[in-house]
């Protein structure tokens, strides 16, 4: 029998705790419009290529963020994504780990990664 299950992550869904703040935080740090709809009340797809993001409110509690990151961001230059994050005043919670990475949380606390490739 073959195996009907694919080897592809489709979305990760970050609890948040207010659709439309974690709407407009995603996108402004990702450069996106917040174009779209939240969807039944509680969802936002971000748009992104690849592995999707979906935003749900529905989900959200303090005991179910990301204490540890679940994925990572990827970047280019890992100097640069540091230093437009601190810009922006993400809450960075490292600094760059091993010229590689580094953490940060978003405003309700999901630890999050970017990651040089």
């Amino acid at each position: 029998m073959n195996n009907p299950i694919l080897k592809q992550i489709g979305t990760v869904f970050i609890p948040v705790s207010n659709i439309e703040k974690a709407r407009d935080w995603y996108c402004d740090i990702l450069g996106l419009e917040t174009e779209g709809e939240i969807q039944f009340g509680h969802l936002y797809v971000i748009p992104m290529e690849g592995t999707g993001i979906v935003l749900d409110s529905k989900i959200y509690s303090e005991d179910r963020i990301f204490k540890t990151p679940a994925f990572h961001f990827n970047t280019k230059n890992i100097e640069e994504a540091f230093h437009f994050m601190k810009m922006k005043g993400v809450n960075l919670t490292t600094e760059i780990e091993h010229n590689h990475y580094f953490n940060f949380k978003d405003p309700d606390g999901n630890m999050l990664m970017i990651c040089e490739c």
